[in-house]
């Protein structure tokens, strides 16, 4: 399997602090099943900026160490952009990585709400054949209130990224809930772990899949798995028709 979203370089971050850090988390990425992982430390985070020499210097460190410890996950060079009023500007100054090298780029959204520049980066992305992924949209706050604001985004020609770990219930109830309307109403293409340590912001990879599969969302499980391959293939990924993601109302009859 693969890992589309993933803190997993040290000293980079709020990953792992240190090379030891990184390797636990490795080792448990592939007894998950992982074969994978883009890491995709933050960029313009209002606390962290790594830049794209800082990951390609910290990425050939650890592929050496992940050699000499015998573990068999492939790393691939990225970033997870925070949106900001000059991320345009910078991207075109080639200081963002997209996923391993595809024209997948991840964008994150504060989790407050959804910035006013966000219709028109998605646009001007587009306008540069890079085609914007929102990451974990179903933890960002004004997502949660009104799940129709990311459909709008999807409807502009952006795509999305679901969190395993919310799937899994770690960011609560409620947060679950959304994912899964979410994808119910097809506005979720990839799964990304979101992965920073093995304690509070775990891989959950197994046991995100697992609750969509006990949902009835088999073959949800297998469009998502198979667009997160295709991304490493710079492959078009399979996009199914968007839904409204408001909940039906249901209409009682008393008496």
């Amino acid at each position: 399997m693969i890992d589309t979203h993933a803190h997993i370089l040290y000293d980079l971050d709020d990953g792992p602090a240190a090379l030891e850090d990184a390797l636990q988390m490795l080792r448990h990425a592939e007894m998950e099943g992982i074969t994978d992982i883009t890491a995709t430390p933050h960029a313009r985070h209002p606390q962290f900026n790594a830049t794209k020499e800082a990951i390609y210097q910290r990425l050939l460190k650890l592929e050496k160490e992940i050699k000499n410890a015998g573990i068999s996950v492939k790393l691939h060079p990225g970033h997870e952009v925070r949106v900001t009023d000059d991320i345009i500007e910078r991207f075109d100054r080639g200081e963002f990585l997209t996923l391993a090298g595809s024209k997948y780029l991840l964008l994150e959204l504060p989790s407050s709400g959804i910035p006013g520049n966000t219709t028109s980066v998605i646009h001007d992305l587009l306008s540069r054949d890079i085609l914007p992924v929102i990451v974990h949209p179903e933890r960002n706050r004004a997502i949660l209130d009104k799940p129709s604001r990311l459909a709008k985004l999807i409807n502009h020609g952006a795509l999305a990224q679901v969190t395993a770990g919310s799937l899994a219930g770690k960011f609560g109830t409620d947060v679950r809930d959304i994912a899964l309307q979410l994808i119910d109403a097809n506005l979720i293409h990839l799964y990304g772990s979101d992965a920073h340590d093995l304690k509070k912001r775990n891989f959950f990879f197994d046991k995100g899949l697992s609750f969509l599969e006990k949902r009835g969302h088999a073959d949800c499980v297998d469009i998502l798995l198979e667009n997160n391959a295709r991304v490493l293939e710079h492959r078009d990924l399979v996009v199914l028709e968007p839904a409204d993601p408001t909940p039906k109302k249901r209409w009682f009859i008393f008496g």
